[in-house]
């Protein structure tokens, strides 16, 4: 049954004048949240004045009549818009909240400890779902799972695998040349990043990946901006060793993704089975076509040159990010009338700072966008793509990024309506009065 329909059959319900729910006595909670305006994740009218009871972490039912729940908690929305919890398809748990410095000179400790801190900080601003696209996150996604730590759900990629002299050869110039005797790069060592070459050892390592608890593949089959030995125009890995990549991620039933810009890089990638294109703002509208006829998601971020430009020391990374910048707005746009399907994602690196700016990059889709098709986006869409996963995805209980019966219980309650005025996600800790996650609440200024 499809979501529209479940929400159609609860609010036809003719027997829902007053509908009593008690928990039964393996439940861990109950809570009824009342009186608010339901954005579902999929439809842009509202569900005016409704009601929802949550049972453990799921949500067990919806509607516009009353409703009572025997010994559970009731929050009083206050007529304020229930929202799902937003999705980020392009977050970097340790990238992120790490200076680039550390990254440079620090230990996987304190890239770990800063990344598991920083997650709190994530959750915080509404983003209840990200899917990891590089970096060793998975102590720290078992942990959230554990309830050690607050944080996301995170869908996590691993070390995202480079070729020598690729995006993610962070290595030192002196680093080459190399033999095979030679004991791995520090963060090659411990996971933070991978290198690979040639179709046996891109096998082995894509394995060593799904080993370490992979939801899916992250891989670089193009150029960088923060990277120093490789321009943006050139293409990386044959297409033989993406179709090893993309062959070991189909034995585990899930998908690569992968780290491009430019056309002739695309094309290979899409023509070796690549699923997920991360950037492309570089790409023609033919290549975006092309990607629309192969369903191929677009997992573009909206990075511009504007007060939130990513600064770089290299004056030839800090060019490269101008040039990929200028491409911004063309590929929405394009991308938008193409008709191919497009994922939000930010990409923030190396600034805790900046990823306090989360919900603003999430806002400024406006430019291209109305503030239904961003929330969209940003809950069911972005929900959409992390099923490509299949049964690799971790969290298959109930369904993300919508507000329906049989849905997680990961839900924001805006002080506002969002669908009239986007910026409220922008300025989550004024706007959000509460936010749930997994049934927990973690923010709540309605007491």
């Amino acid at each position: 049954m499809t979501i529209q329909a479940r929400i159609n059959r609860m609010l036809s319900a003719t027997a829902m004048m007053i509908y009593a729910v008690s928990a039964p006595a393996w439940a861990q909670d109950v809570t009824l949240i009342s009186n608010v305006n339901i954005f579902d994740g999929v439809n842009e009218a509202l569900i005016e004045n409704a009601n929802v009871v949550i049972t453990d972490n799921l949500i067990t039912s919806i509607s516009t009549e009353p409703l009572a729940v025997a010994g559970g908690t009731v929050i009083d929305g206050g007529g304020r818009t229930l929202m799902p919890g937003l999705i980020d398809v392009h977050w970097h748990t340790l990238y992120c909240c790490n200076p680039q410095s550390v990254v440079a000179t620090g230990d996987i400790l304190e890239v770990a400890v800063r990344g598991a801190m920083g997650s709190e900080g994530t959750l915080m601003r509404g983003f209840t779902s990200v899917r990891d696209v590089g970096g060793n996150s998975f102590a720290i996604k078992r942990m959230i799972d554990a309830g050690e730590i607050k944080g996301p759900r995170i869908l996590p990629s691993g070390p995202p695998v480079t070729q020598t002299g690729g995006h993610f050869d962070y290595r030192p110039y002196q680093a080459v040349p190399s033999n095979s005797a030679d004991s791995q790069w520090y963060w090659y060592s411990v996971g933070l990043m991978a290198q690979a070459d040639g179709v046996p050892e891109v096998i082995k390592r894509a394995r060593e990946i799904m080993r370490m608890g992979a939801t899916q593949l992250k891989i670089s089959t193009g150029g960088g901006v923060s990277s120093t030995y490789d321009p943006l125009d050139v293409r990386q890995y044959t297409k033989a060793e993406i179709e090893a990549f993309v062959e070991v991620a189909d034995t585990y039933n899930t998908y690569v993704a992968s780290h491009v810009f430019t056309d002739k890089a695309v094309e290979i990638a899409v023509a070796a089975g690549v699923k997920s294109i991360e950037h492309g703002f570089l790409m023609s509208r033919e290549t975006m076509e092309l990607m629309r006829d192969n369903d191929v998601w677009l997992s573009v971020q909206p990075l511009l040159d504007d007060e939130d430009g990513f600064s770089f020391n290299d004056p030839v990374s800090q060019q490269k990010w101008i040039d990929v910048t200028n491409g911004t707005d063309f590929t929405y746009t394009t991308a938008k009338e193409v008709g191919v399907k497009v994922a939000f994602g930010t990409d923030i690196l190396f600034d805790p700072a900046l990823a306090e700016r989360q919900g603003a990059f999430l806002a400024k889709l406006q430019r291209w966008y109305t503030p239904y098709e961003v929330l969209k986006m940003a809950t069911s869409t972005n929900a959409e793509l992390l099923e490509l996963s299949g049964p690799r995805h971790p969290y298959q209980q109930g369904d993300l990024g919508v507000i329906a019966e049989g849905a997680y219980a990961d839900l924001i309650l805006v002080d506002g309506n969002p669908l009239e005025d986007i910026d409220l996600i922008a300025d989550p800790h004024k706007n959000f009065d509460l936010i749930m996650k997994n049934g927990v609440i973690y923010k709540n200024e309605m007491e």
